[in-house]
């Protein structure tokens, strides 16, 4: 009769779990699986009858399995786990996303048995952030701002076209990011793309470098040497810097852009110029013009499709998503497990000024990585050359500090009113806002 009231518990125990949407398994004090519900089966794909009796290792596969098992922590110390984001191995092979809940198991009595995980598939919830995030993306390059939003939007009309694009904005903005972009989604993406910094080689060298000689043109030229435009026939040639070019190689370029053709160093005859012309600069060479340092003729040949990249301090709004984008590249290449930043880090990075723009983050949160042993970049990892590192936020009395989003969005709407003079129209139409809710933006932040 005990024995069936038992038996008839344990049958009841199985509904229960069958019933549960999450996947939950038990094990003993070995490690061994000695329960498997429905929902464990149809997540990994592994019968219930295969997983009792085999460690939980050996049946989920996790990415934490090996080094740092949450089940494995609960038995040893008795602490909890609670939603904790992994990745496990199907039975097919595939990877799933998973949030997983340890704890220990014990009767009654008190007296330990083992333990429990529950997990749940976060499959579908991450599909879900990827579709988000692809708003929010374009190649390589990350943003939320809606002046780089606009540029996003524009950039595939802009990369089949053949017309000249120029790339201005100050260092570290991502210039060259935006280059590959274009070339990639223009009809020249299996083409080569051939980047060259004008401002790195010295005026005797540039001419030679982008368009090369033939044997005898000088006494070292031993034998014909390919510039860079003929290297990149067929695909895109990117000139960085552009603004550094010396007055002959600017004629040159111009013949480039007007005539489709060029002349080797030495040579008597022209080649044909089968290239897309990317340039970029730091400098607005409108005003370069004027001063005379730049050819009034080739500033119109290059300025025929510009883009403008803001700096970084004027998209604080994209600083938290670059973050994550940096910190997740970083745990990749150092094989690390960092999930985020502190509060105070956070608040740190989001009033920065950035003069080196996106690299310069960039650079910051790859020192912080390499720092960082744990799960969570500190103060103590940043940069000890970063000025405000150990200041403190400036506060006015009485006043709360904002969360790093909406101190971002409060500067944003300030710089913005600044730059209008105080105009709550044009404002409005710049960031993109109905005229009420910039209104209310500018109450709820105290900007009237």
């Amino acid at each position: 009769m005990k024995n069936q009231k038992i038996e008839a518990q344990l049958i009841y125990s199985d509904t229960i779990l069958d019933s549960v949407a999450d996947g939950v398994f038990t094990v003993d004090e070995n490690m061994r699986i000695t329960s498997f519900n429905k929902a464990a089966q149809e997540i990994t794909g592994i019968k219930k009858e295969e997983a009792i009796g085999q460690f939980c290792f050996e049946v989920l596969r996790a990415n934490i399995c090996e080094k740092s098992c949450a089940l494995k922590r609960s038995l040893t110390i008795g602490k909890q786990t609670v939603d904790k984001h992994v990745i496990i191995l199907r039975s097919d092979g595939r990877e799933i996303p998973v949030s997983i809940s340890t704890s220990v198991l014990r009767n009654e009595k008190g007296k330990f048995m083992g333990g429990v995980e529950s997990f749940r598939d976060l499959s579908t919830i991450e599909e879900l952030k990827k579709e988000i995030n692809k708003s929010y993306t374009c190649e390589d390059i990350v943003s939320k701002n809606h002046e780089m939003l606009k540029i996003f939007n524009t950039l595939p009309i802009i990369s089949q076209s053949e017309s000249t694009v120029l790339i201005q904005g100050a260092s570290g903005t991502g210039k060259e990011l935006f280059a590959r972009a274009v070339h990639k989604l223009s009809i020249r993406k299996d083409g080569p793309f051939i980047a060259i910094n004008c401002g790195a080689l010295p005026e005797t060298l540039l001419e030679s470098e982008l368009f090369g000689y033939v044997k005898g043109a000088f006494t070292d030229a031993k034998k014909d040497k390919p510039g860079r435009f003929a290297l990149a026939k067929g695909g895109s040639i990117f000139l960085d810097e552009v603004e550094s070019l010396p007055p002959a190689v600017q004629v040159k370029l111009l013949r480039v852009l007007q005539e489709r053709e060029f002349e080797p160093l030495g040579a008597t005859e022209s080649v044909k110029a089968d290239v897309r012309l990317i340039a970029a600069t730091k400098e607005d060479l409108s005003k370069l013009v004027k001063k005379n340092v730049f050819r009034d003729d080739l500033f119109y040949r290059l300025n025929v499709v510009k883009i403008y990249l803001p700096p970084l301090n004027k998209r604080r709004e994209d600083i938290p998503l670059l973050i994550k984008c940096f910190i997740e590249r970083f745990n990749g290449r150092m094989g690390k497990s960092i999930e985020n930043v502190s509060s105070n880090v956070k608040e740190i990075l989001m009033q920065y000024d950035y003069p080196g723009n996106v690299r310069e983050l960039e650079n910051i949160i790859e020192h912080s990585c390499v720092m960082c042993q744990g799960s969570e970049i500190e103060l103590k990892h940043l940069p000890p050359e970063l000025p405000v590192k150990d200041k403190e936020i400036p506060i006015e009395k009485n006043e709360t500090p904002l969360p790093p989003f909406q101190e971002a969005e409060r500067r944003l709407i300030l710089e913005t009113l600044e730059k209008n003079n105080r105009n709550r129209l044009k404002t409005a139409q710049e960031l993109n806002l109905h005229r009420t809710t910039l209104y209310r933006k500018m109450k709820k932040y105290n900007l009237n």
